[in-house]
């Protein structure tokens, strides 16, 4: 019979414990063995029982020897079974073993400083900052914090230099603010900065290399979390004589902020509060029972400062003085 023949299907018999060319009684029916016309012959091995025993794969392999194939293990027995297949099929249906994975972290650049900053007056007159390199740090303009200190000093009647007090520097940052106290006659500045990085890399290098590091203490922590736990911060000491707030402008809602600041133990009767703001921001006109004292457009930068009544009527007094 040729193998290029019409498909024939022919029941061999064949006894597995004997020599495949043996004539004995078969020990059972040997699968149809289906050929194809085409160029390229296939062959199909199918069981004529569905509940007899297979061949098993050396036999298989014997079998298409005998009929002339160039049998290749691979492809003919190492194909998945009717039950694996449909596993798979099924897996694949309901999207597979969906592993996750996390993409690999790219490098974080690392953080830097220059020296672009430098303390106005007192005692450490002309000494460089540091300050980040980066936008996350914004510290008061120069020309901002010159004007502060000068309408402070005026009304607190020594404009040579600050009336000695204590300083509460919020959103402190680089601490330029609080330095430029203590250089001015400040005798204690409480920094409160969230950024650990900023702390140990910004802040304390500055306050040392102007010698006023013994004169501050530095609370690394949320603002809001210091207002929720003042007295384990400050403890039971004396309201602050001065507060500034610079705040980032857009992480802020300057009411809820000033509510808090209002409602502290750390306000006083005498108490001056500096803060800074966006010019389209609106700001309350007191502060608890501090007004507002002045409000200075530099660009795009307010500055607000709020103290006791006796320095707004002062103040006051001082200019109407000046337009006679």
């Amino acid at each position: 019979m040729s193998l290029f023949s019409p498909p024939t299907h022919s029941p061999l018999l064949l006894n597995t414990k004997t020599n495949l060319s043996s004539s004995s009684s078969p020990s059972y029916l040997l699968p149809l063995l289906t050929f194809s016309s085409k160029r390229s012959p296939s062959l199909t091995l199918s069981s004529p029982s569905k509940s007899g025993n297979g061949l098993a794969s050396e036999e298989k392999k014997i079998l298409l020897e005998q009929y002339g194939y160039d049998v290749d293990a691979d492809k003919y027995f190492s194909q998945s079974s009717p039950k694996s297949k449909r596993k798979k099929d099924q897996q694949k249906a309901r999207g597979g073993k969906q592993v996750q994975v996390d993409p690999p972290e790219e490098p974080k650049t690392p953080r830097t400083t220059h020296k672009l900053l430098q303390v106005l007056g007192g005692t450490a007159r002309r000494r460089k900052l540091l300050s980040p390199n980066s936008m996350d740090v914004r510290p008061m303009m120069e020309v901002v914090k010159g004007a502060t200190f000068n309408i402070l000093q005026a009304a607190c009647g020594s404009p040579a230099s600050l009336r000695p007090g204590r300083w509460l520097d919020l959103y402190s940052g680089t601490g330029s603010v609080g330095i430029e106290a203590l250089s001015r006659g400040c005798s204690e500045v409480h920094f409160v900065e969230m950024d650990p990085w900023v702390v140990s890399d910004v802040l304390r290098p500055n306050l040392e290399v102007t010698g006023f590091l013994d004169d501050s203490v530095i609370h690394t922590v949320r603002v809001e979390k210091f207002f929720e736990r003042a007295e384990q911060f400050v403890g039971n000491k004396d309201t602050f004589d001065y507060i500034s707030v610079t705040p980032p402008y857009v992480q802020v809602d300057y009411a809820v902020l000033m509510g808090l600041i209002s409602e502290s133990p750390f306000v006083g009767e005498d108490t001056f509060m500096v803060v800074e703001y966006p010019s389209k921001t609106n700001i309350l006109e007191s502060c608890g029972h501090l007004v507002k004292i002045t409000d200075r457009r530099f660009g795009r930068t307010v500055l607000a400062i709020y103290g006791p009544t006796w320095a707004q009527k002062k103040r006051k007094s001082k200019i109407q003085k000046t337009q006679l």
